[in-house]
């Protein structure tokens, strides 16, 4: 009886850690993503200086969201050209 419940709480501890692991690499993989956004708009040439200050703001107070917004509607828009 007791070695069963010891494997499962072994198996659920494995699962936790795991679950861990995950968590801390999607938040590393996130503020990665906030730096290199915040680098980007920075260097990018913007047609007008108050676009490039607002962009700051945007990715800096905003966080990964900012980041996000940030990405689809300045960046990708740049690729598809």
């Amino acid at each position: 009886m007791m070695s069963s419940f010891g494997s499962l709480l072994g198996i659920f501890v494995g699962f936790m850690v795991l679950l861990w692991f995950l968590w801390l690499a999607v938040m590393i993989g996130a503020v990665v993503f906030w730096i290199v956004m915040i680098v980007d708009v920075i260097q990018r040439k913007f047609p007008k200086k108050d676009d490039k200050t607002l962009w700051i703001l945007i990715v800096v107070l905003a966080g990964v969201i900012g980041a996000i917004v940030y990405y689809f509607m300045v960046k990708r828009k740049e690729k598809k050209k």
